[in-house]
Formats: structure tokens, C-alpha cells, sequence
């Protein structure tokens, strides 16, 4: 009786150290992980994109609360919105993310300070205006540029984006994320 307590104690050890026959392989590379959509249900929100550490500078999108928007500031025909929910979304992503945002480790690539922006929403896409230098900008911040103005206008970020500064143009281009 006694030896069947240590055979059965020892059988769940020999079936670890056995593995149950199954062999160890190396990192198989998959491709990118799956992005998921996620905006605030029954509310406003908009969508900044900010940079995360963990990503290899690859910007990250941020669903924000967007407060009250005034009535000529709402969604368009088709889904599209206002040139005014666009610089608003463009003046968010340009205050920095916020504290919390900050402590999950993401960041901006934009440039500190007060910029102004405008925006203009045509057939050949979204056309942004700022008064600072754009050619200098690192790729992450061209697609925090872009994509949120992109994402202003339209939630799947298809549209081009041409981005005009003080020193030149970016685009058109579309957000890559």
C-alpha cells in the first residue's frame, strides 16, 4: 500500500521531467500584434497617438475624452468630422500626453511649446497647417502628426495627410500604424 502513495506521488514528477513528449522550439516570428479599435461607448472621444519606449518608437493610439463639442463641431456625412474636431485633437496631441499617460511610459516626439494649427478637410484629404518647422521632425512624430489628423477626420485613418510648416511640406502621407 505504502509503495503505490509514492509511486502515485512520484508519477505527476516523472511526467514533468518527461515534458509529455513535447519538444522545445525557438521563437517562431508571427508578425505584429493584433491592434484592437477602442473608443469610449456612448461618449465622445478622440484618438491622439503618442509614442511608447516599449515599442521601438512606434507611435501608440490613446482614445481621450473629448469633452462637449459645440453642434457645428459634430460628425459630418459618412462618419467624417469638422475641421474643428481635428484642431482640437491636433491641440491635444501637441499639449503632451497626460500624467497617467506618462506613467504608462508613453511620450511625444512633437516638438514642446504652443503651436497653431488649422486644418482644412477636402477631397484630397486632410491639409494641416502649423507654424512651426516640420521637415526636421523624427518619423515617429510625422506619424503622430499623421495619424491623428487622419483619425480626426475619418476612425479607419485611410485619408492622406499633408502637414505644412514653416520650413516646407510632409505628405501627402498616410498613417502607418
Amino acid at each position: 500500500m505504502r509503495s503505490g502513495r509514492v509511486l502515485g506521488a512520484l508519477m505527476p514528477l516523472a511526467l514533468l521531467a518527461a515534458g509529455c513528449g513535447i519538444r522545445a522550439t525557438d521563437v517562431v516570428e508571427a508578425g505584429e500584434p493584433a491592434l484592437v479599435q477602442v473608443v469610449p461607448a456612448g461618449q465622445l472621444g478622440t484618438v491622439l497617438y503618442f509614442v511608447s519606449s516599449s515599442t521601438a518608437a512606434r507611435p501608440m493610439p490613446v482614445v481621450r475624452d473629448a469633452g462637449p463639442w459645440d453642434e457645428g463641431a459634430g460628425s459630418g456625412s459618412g462618419g467624417e468630422q469638422s475641421p474643428a474636431r481635428a484642431v482640437r485633437a491636433l491641440d491635444m496631441l501637441f499639449a503632451g500626453p497626460s500624467r497617467s499617460e506618462r506613467d504608462a511610459g508613453l511620450r511625444s516626439e512633437l516638438p514642446d511649446g504652443r503651436v497653431k494649427v488649422s486644418v482644412e478637410l477636402s477631397a484630397q484629404g486632410v491639409q494641416v497647417r502649423m507654424d512651426a518647422p516640420v521637415n526636421m521632425l523624427s518619423e515617429p512624430a510625422r506619424q503622430q502628426l499623421i495619424c491623428t489628423a487622419a483619425q480626426a477626420r475619418t476612425a479607419d485613418r485611410s485619408e492622406a495627410v499633408t502637414v505644412t510648416g514653416t520650413d516646407g511640406v510632409i505628405g501627402p502621407a498616410h498613417c502607418a500604424v
